[in-house]
C-alpha cells in the first residue's frame, strides 16, 4: 500500500544564489497562515506514549496506538501522500502522512510544515512494503514552528565556527556528535555507580574559594560583594575533601566543574570536568588498581572492548589503543633515562639543558632544573605513549599534596596515568604530616603567605587518615574513549573567543 521512502533524499538545500531573507519570510508567511487556521505555532503541553528512537528499534510491533513527537527532519512530498522522519536525541521513527486520512483541515495545516518544525502524530504503527517502521498519522499537533532553516541532512555542519558555537545545529545534523555525547551522558552516570557501589560517597564542595588551592594553576578570580573580598573560582576541591576526610568521610569523591584561567588547545579548556577521590587507608597502588578497572568497565561496557579504535570524520583509522590488562607501570627516572640517556641524573644542570637541545626539547631559561627534566617526560614519554602507561615515584617537587617515599625522600609515592599522549589521572599515597604539608605549600608559594590555605592547615593537625586519591580528567577520558581528537568535540559548550562586532 505504501512505499518505503527513508532513504530518498531530504528536501534540496536552496540554490547559491536564493537568499536567506527569502526562505525567512517564506517560513514566516507560514507561520501567520497557522495562526489565521487558528493553531498556535508555538504549541505547549503534548503527552507522548514513545520516543522516536526506542519505538523503531527496540519495542515497534504493528498496530501499535501511539503518540510520538519530534523534529522534522526528512519530508517527502508525492502530492497527497508525504513520508516524514521524526528525530530526537533517542533517533527517528517515520510518519505517514495522507490527506484522506487526517481531513482536508488537519492537512491544509500540515502543508503549512517545514524541516525543522516539531510534530506531535497520533496513530497506528505499520511496516513499509520493505520492512521500514512506521507510523501512520491519524492527528497532528503542531509543538514549534521553526523559522530558519536547518543545515543539509547530508552534509551536515561542517563549519567548526557553527558546530561549536552553534551545538544545537551540530546535534541535530551530525549523528557521531549525538554519539559522544550519547556516550558521555553515560560514562559519567556509570563512574558515579562505579564509585557508589564501592562505598564512596558524593559530596559537592565550594566553587567559589579564597585560596584557590590542590594544584598549582592560575585561578579566575572574581569579588564578593556582600562579604566585600576577592574570591576565585576553584581550580581543584582536593583541599576540601581532605578536609572531609578529617570529618570521617573515609570513602570520597566529586565529580564537578574545575576552572583554570590558562590556555586552550585541543586537551584544554578553561572549565572542565574532574573527578577526584579519596579513600582512606588506602594507598597510590590501591587507587591505580581501582582506576585501571573503572576504565576497563567503561571501555567493556560502551565501547565494544579493550581495543580502542580512532577514526576521523571521514570513517579512516587513524590509531588504535590498547586498554588490556594488567597496565605497564614504570618509575620516572627509568622512564626519562631512556629517553635522554642512562647518565641524565649525574649530569650538572647545565650539561641537562645542554642535552635538551641536542634531544630537540625546547626549555626556557626561567626553568628550575626540575622543570627542565618535566619538560623531557612531557615531550618525549607522555606524548609519545599510546597504551596505558602508570608512571610512579615523581620528584616531589612536582606534587606537594603527595606522600614521600619510605626510600628515597626526593620522591613521592605517585602514579600518573597516561593514555593517547596525555595525563588522564594522578593518583597519590596522600600527605598527611601537617608539618610536612605546611613546608610543601610555603614552598610552592614562593613566600606569599597569602597562598597558603590556613584553614586546610589547621584541618590536617586534628588528623586525616591516611589515604589514597585519585584525579580523573573527565573530558580527556571520554577523548580516549569515543576518539574523538580535540576536547570541543565531547564539550558541549566549549570556551570560544567573542565573534568580531
Amino acid at each position: 500500500m505504501t512505499e518505503d521512502l527513508s532513504q530518498a533524499p531530504a528536501d534540496p538545500t536552496p540554490a547559491d544564489g536564493q537568499e536567506l531573507s527569502t526562505l525567512l519570510a517564506h517560513r514566516r508567511q507560514k507561520l501567520d497562515r497557522l495562526r489565521e487556521l487558528g493553531v498556535d505555532p508555538f504549541g505547549g503541553k503534548y503527552e507522548t506514549t514513545h520516543d522516536p528512537g526506542p519505538l523503531r528499534d527496540e519495542v515497534f510491533a504493528e498496530g501499535l496506538h501511539v503518540r510520538v513527537a519530534g523534529r522534522i527532519t526528512a519530508m517527502r512530498d508525492m502530492g497527497k501522500t508525504n513520508f516524514i522522519d521524526l528525530s530526537d536525541l533517542t533517533g527517528r521513527i517515520q510518519a505517514f502522512v495522507n490527506q484522506k486520512e487526517l481531513g482536508d483541515e488537519a492537512w491544509e495545516i500540515y502543508k503549512q510544515l517545514d524541516i525543522g518544525d516539531w510534530l506531535g502524530v497520533e496513530g497506528e504503527t505499520f511496516l513499509t512494503k520493505t520492512g521500514e517502521p512506521s507510523v501512520k498519522a491519524k492527528r497532528i499537533t503542531v509543538l514549534s514552528k521553526s523559522l530558519r532553516p536547518l543545515a543539509d541532512k547530508w552534509h551536515g555542519v561542517q563549519d567548526p565556527q557553527i558546530k561549536y558555537r552553534q551545538r544545537y545545529l551540530d546535534l541535530v545534523a551530525n549523528e557521531r556528535s549525538r554519539d559522544f555525547f550519547r556516550k558521555r551522558i553515560a560514562m559519567v552516570a556509570e563512574i558515579r555507580r562505579f564509585l557508589q557501589d564501592r562505598g564512596f560517597l558524593e559530596v559537592e564542595t565550594p566553587m567559589l574559594q579564597d585560596v584557590p588551592g590542590g594544584a598549582a594553576a592560575r585561578p579566575f578570580q572574581t569579588h564578593h560583594n556582600a562579604l566585600g573580598m576577592d574570591m576565585y573560582l576553584r581550580i581543584a576541591p582536593e583541599l576540601y575533601l581532605k578536609r572531609l576526610m578529617v570529618g570521617g568521610f573515609t570513602r570520597v569523591f566529586e565529580l564537578n566543574r574545575n576552572f583554570r584561567n590558562e590556555g586552550i588547545s585541543r586537551r584544554h579548556n578553561p572549565e572542565f570536568t574532574m573527578l577526584e577521590a579519596y579513600w582512606a587507608y588506602a594507598d597510590f597502588e590501591q587507587m591505580a588498581q581501582l582506576v585501571e578497572e573503572l576504565v576497563c568497565h567503561l571501555a567493556e561496557k560502551y565501547c565494544g572492548g579493550l581495543l580502542i579504535e580512532h577514526r576521523n570524520e571521514d570513517g579512516d583509522l587513524t590509531k588504535t589503543i590498547n586498554l588490556s590488562r594488567p597496565w605497564r607501570r614504570a618509575p620516572y627516572r627509568e622512564l626519562i633515562r631512556s629517553v635522554a640517556g642512562d647518565d641524565w641524573f649525574a649530569l650538572s644542570p647545565a650539561e641537562r639543558r645542554a642535552r635538551c637541545g641536542e634531544l630537540g626539547v625546547e626549555i626556557s631559561p626561567e626553568m628550575e632544573d626540575y622543570e627542565v627534566t618535566q619538560q623531557v617526560f612531557e615531550k618525549l614519554v607522555e606524548e609519545k605513549s599510546i597504551d596505558p602507561i602508570f608512571v610512579t615515584h615523581v620528584p616531589k617537587e612536582l606534587v606537594p599534596l603527595a606522600r614521600q617515599n619510605a626510600a628515597d625522600d626526593s620522591l613521592v609515592d605517585v602514579y600518573e596515568l597516561i593514555i593517547n599522549g596525555a595525563e588522564i589521572s594522578p593518583g597519590y599515597s596522600e600527605l598527611n604530616d601537617p608539618d610536612v604539608q605546611r613546608e610543601r605549600l610555603e614552598h610552592q608559594a614562593g613566600g606569599e603567605t597569602q597562598k597558603v590555605d590556613e584553614d586546610f592547615l589547621l584541618a590536617l593537625e586534628y588528623g586525616m587518615p591516611s589515604a589514597g586519591g585519585i584525579g580523573i580528567g573527565i573530558d580527556r577520558l571520554i577523548m580516549m574513549l569515543t576518539g574523538a581528537e580535540t576536547i570541543r568535540d565531547i564539550v558541549l559548550f566549549p570556551q570560544l573567543k567573542r565573534r568580531d562586532g
